[in-house]
């Protein structure tokens, strides 16, 4: 009779962590620079001058411009350059239907899957996200969002998913940057987000959803307000 070697409840162990290559500097930056709306819409961009201000050479900004225009935050013209893309407030609730059903999803494997080291950069987020919630900080909310996507869809390791949320994520970043000061709340949407982020450090996958359920109402009541005013 054959004998069979018990069985282990799988780990997930976390690959170390590397250092960001400069093609991922770029991103970061221009990224921010366009979301934050210090890149305005319909702006042309050189890769030249943003390689000459970032102190970063013109291949991977190059990259990283590809990867934009892969997330539609610019449009490549070929043989005539590179604009930041303009802003459709109701292509933005088309974003949000696939956003919505996407980011539970993610919420929800990150909860099961995320390792203890990952469970604590979730809280620590949350901790963080409540500091800008109490401080009002628009640019620390909007680096810890992007922080708190970005180990979303790594702690949730669904490749599939990942990369359709990563379509998604910097358009709304960037619409949400342009009309809070109208028609949005930083603070409650802040804690929107440390709600989400605790939920996930805990290990609830149940109210990891809901959390991400909430965040949703309340970004798709702001959209729906922004829209109507127009």
């Amino acid at each position: 009779m054959t004998r069979h070697a018990p069985t282990s409840k799988l780990k997930t162990v976390s690959a170390p962590e590397r250092p960001e290559t400069l093609t991922e500097q770029a991103y970061k930056q221009i990224e921010e620079l366009i979301v934050t709306l210090r890149l305005k819409p319909g702006h042309v961009l050189s890769e030249q001058s943003l390689s000459a201000s970032l102190g970063i050479g013109r291949t991977p900004i190059r990259e990283a411009l590809q990867k934009l225009a892969l997330e539609g935050l610019v449009t490549i013209l070929p043989r005539k350059g590179i604009l930041v893309s303009e802003i459709n407030p109701h292509s933005q609730l088309r974003v949000l239907e696939a956003r919505r059903e996407i980011e539970r999803l993610l919420s929800r494997a990150s909860a099961e899957r995320a390792t203890e080291e990952e469970k604590q950069r979730f809280l620590a987020i949350a901790r963080g996200m409540e500091k800008a919630a109490r401080t009002n900080n628009d640019i620390v909310f909007m680096r810890l969002d992007r922080e708190l996507n970005q180990l979303i869809v790594d702690a949730a390791r669904n490749d599939y998913a990942a990369r359709a949320m990563k379509f998604l994520q910097g358009l709304s970043r960037r619409f949400w940057y342009m009309h809070y000061r109208m028609t949005a709340d930083l603070p409650l949407c802040a804690r929107l987000h440390a709600n989400q982020a605790l939920a996930i450090g805990r290990g609830d996958a149940k109210g990891a959803a809901q959390a991400t359920d909430r965040l949703m109402d309340y970004v798709e009541s702001f959209t729906r307000a922004t829209v109507q005013s127009r």
